[in-house]
């Protein structure tokens, strides 16, 4: 673009007056004009583009940008430069002000590790993405921290910030996520019930000692991780350096070959420790190995036993109470125990129940995760753990410390801890806020008040018919069209092929239909509005539509979820817990329908994107997110008018190319100004009459399903 082409300077002080709200800031913007005036245009764009970018996360970074911006534009490639500003956005995002600003002054320590960062993971970035990883995995529910290098106390995962250890992105988020298994490997495998603080003291050399054993043990957790986790284990394989050192690799093949079987355990590993040391060096370590800090499992582990303990003797003595309580409960039951079962679905080594006398019980998730817990520090439940607290000992708070109720954890100013972190598309910096929304899932209390009965006596015609419908879908033949054989001939192909053969082409010899019954793998997942708004006959439609739909696909066969979504800011995102794919169709999930209540904003882009997450788990051919809403994506902070809608489109579009189909149900009479733009022209439907919910939602499903 030619230079007479260029902006003058009232043009650039007035697009600077907006994109830094000057009449609230009170920047001098004429000056600033001044120094990008000499640019060409095309030069003068990028950098009021990003001034107006940045500006959309905060007015003191983008002024800071505002300031450099013609000097760093002459000086630095723009990819760079955009990146340089991206990542302090997402520091800002993540980390606060102070951080951000220290990136954009510290703008030649970025570019002297911009080839770094460029290939590099930050575990700011990525930490959500980890402890999502580390919490699907069998064990203790860990934590993810920032540490000087990679280790575990027992509780938590500390790793690195930054790994640039590889050329590319996907390599070092690899290795940071090998980092992360091999810790968590550790606390479920047996390493740290070792008391290595006082091993490593019986010898002359305690750290070299504890190298070899960290070396030999890795080399047993890594059996482990290929036997549970054989994907990663691969990827471990293709990145991790080989063992070398003052033996030969063949030598330490054989060395470390009794360690790799299923019956292998930690002791095995330190028994073969003590009978090397002195003789051979250590191999050099897997550069994804990290280190053993015994002296602070020691004190986690020392503080955790004690405090485990006292929470189980509570709980058992509040399941104690309620066993006792139920009316067909005589005598009175008395004994904990615990027994090893064969379920299949419980992990190797974690295959134990609890009982009462000799009777399974139920505990509650809590109780199962402190259950496990006290496992991995002992290898078994301890008999004295069993025995309920009596009177002296009952403290509700041993059970409740580190569990907060969930309308509790949103005091303070940041309350990710235990929560899903989503990102978040903001389109005015056309980048993702990274780790941005914070989101909690929670149960809709049950409320058994005839609600159920009542809306199956409202609707019964409507129920019988629906029934014949369904019933009807689950046991339709398809017609296939275009096959080798059939019963019948499919004239549409006939007539092509007959085409083809006086055009002189080949004729295709597929040229007949026959019926077929195919199974139907299909998942759905049901997304409820519970926004406030939603507040009367709107929360009356949906819980009468789920119901219908909930008695009608009972007797089609599909596997369907049910959760409700609200939110109150980016801080405080609720999923709620209707109906799992797992869950059967019982009265508690009746109940639970019955029960839905609206809450608070209709923040939708987080909800959309933790929901295609749940139906990705699900095994199935066809998968579908169908929404039930009430009106546009909003908040009560920034996130409403274009900022909510672009968002909510965005997430979208990631559904869609995770092969997912989205669909829309709104009574919205405005909707089509905006669901034509998220969802697409054939992907919604509006209602006009919000009574009509129950009858169109199981129409609409059989349309989306066949």
């Amino acid at each position: 673009m030619s230079k007479s082409s260029a902006l003058n300077l009232t043009e650039i002080a007035q697009r600077l007056d907006v994109s830094l709200q000057v009449e609230f800031t009170f920047y001098h913007t004429h000056e600033l004009a001044q120094t990008i005036l000499p640019l060409a245009r095309a030069d003068q764009e990028f950098y009021l583009t990003w001034v107006e970018r940045v500006a959309s996360t905060h007015l003191e970074i983008s002024h800071q940008f505002a300031q450099r911006g013609a000097e760093l534009i002459a000086r630095m490639d723009k990819h760079v430069l955009e990146a340089w500003l991206i990542h302090a956005m997402d520091t800002y995002d993540i980390d606060g002000l102070f951080p951000a600003m220290k990136i954009i002054r510290n703008v030649d320590q970025f570019l002297h590790s911009a080839h770094e960062r460029t290939a590099g993971v930050a575990l700011t970035a990525q930490r959500g993405v980890l402890l999502h990883f580390l919490q699907g995995l069998s064990g203790r529910q860990l934590k993810v921290n920032e540490g000087d290098a990679a280790y575990t106390d027992g509780e938590t995962v500390f790793l690195p910030a930054f790994v640039a250890m590889f050329p590319h992105v996907d390599d070092n988020f690899k290795l940071l996520k090998a980092m992360a298994a091999l810790q968590w490997a550790q606390t479920r495998f047996g390493t740290l019930r070792l008391p290595l603080q006082d091993l490593i003291m019986e010898h002359d050399d305690p750290q070299g000692f504890l190298a070899l054993f960290h070396a030999l043990e890795t080399q047993r957790l890594e059996a482990c991780l290929q036997r549970e986790l054989p994907g990663l284990y691969r990827d471990m394989l293709r990145i991790g350096t080989p063992h070398s050192g003052a033996a030969p690799d063949t030598q330490w093949r054989d060395i470390v070959a009794p360690l790799r079987p299923a019956t292998a355990t930690a002791e095995h590993s330190l028994a073969l420790a003590q009978s090397l040391f002195g003789k051979v060096a250590p191999p050099t370590p897997r550069i994804y190995q990290g280190e053993l800090r015994p002296h602070e499992v020691l004190q986690i582990r020392l503080a955790r036993i004690e405090r485990e303990k006292a929470r189980l003797k509570v709980a058992l003595h509040d399941l104690l109470t309620e066993q006792a309580a139920k009316p067909e409960t005589a005598p009175p039951p008395s004994r904990f125990d615990m027994r090893e079962t064969t379920d299949p679905s419980v992990p190797e080594g974690a295959r134990m129940e609890l009982t009462l006398d000799d009777m399974p019980v139920a505990p509650p998730e809590g109780v199962k995760n402190l259950l496990t817990s006290i496992m991995l520090d002992f290898d078994e439940i301890p008999p004295e753990y069993l025995v309920p607290a009596g009177p002296g000992e009952y403290d509700p708070r041993l059970l409740h410390d580190e569990e907060p109720n969930a309308d509790d954890v949103w005091s303070g100013t940041y309350h990710e801890e235990g929560a899903f972190l989503y990102k978040e598309w903001d389109y005015r910096r056309q980048h993702y806020r990274k780790n941005w929304c914070a989101v909690r899932e929670k149960t809709v209390t049950a409320q058994d008040d005839g609600f159920y009965a009542n809306t199956l006596k409202k609707y019964a015609t409507q129920l019988r018919h629906l029934r014949r419908t369904f019933e009807a879908m689950r046991d339709e033949d398809r017609l296939l069209k275009r096959q080798l054989d059939g019963e019948d001939v499919d004239i549409d192909a006939l007539v092509e092929a007959l085409a083809d053969q006086r055009a002189g082409q080949e004729m295709s010899d597929r040229l007949f239909t026959r019926m077929h019954r195919a199974d139907r793998n299909i998942a759905v997942c049901f997304m409820v509005d519970m926004s406030g708004s939603t507040q009367g006959w709107i929360n009356l439609a949906e819980r009468e539509a789920l119901i219908l739909l909930c008695e009608a696909l009972e007797h089609l066969g599909d596997r369907y979820a049910i959760y409700g979504f609200s939110g109150f800011a980016r801080k405080r995102c609720e999923i709620f817990k209707i109906k799992e794919f797992s869950d059967p169709y019982n009265s508690e999930i009746k109940n639970r329908i019955s029960g839905i209540q609206p809450q608070d904003y209709t923040r939708m882009g987080f909800a959309i994107r933790h929901l295609s997450g749940k139906l990705l788990a699900v095994d199935a051919k066809t998968r579908i997110l169908i929404t039930l809403s009430d009106g546009r994506p909003y908040d009560y902070d920034y996130y409403c008018d274009d900022y909510g809608i672009e968002d909510t489109r965005r997430a979208l579009i990631e559904t869609r190319l995770s092969g997912i189909h989205p669909y829309c149900i709104t009574i919205d009479q405005t909707a089509h100004d905006y669901l034509s733009h998220m969802y697409g022209a054939a992907s919604y439907t509006v209602l006009d009459d919000i009574a009509r919910l129950p009858y169109k939602v199981t129409d609409i499903y059989k349309k989306l399903t066949t």
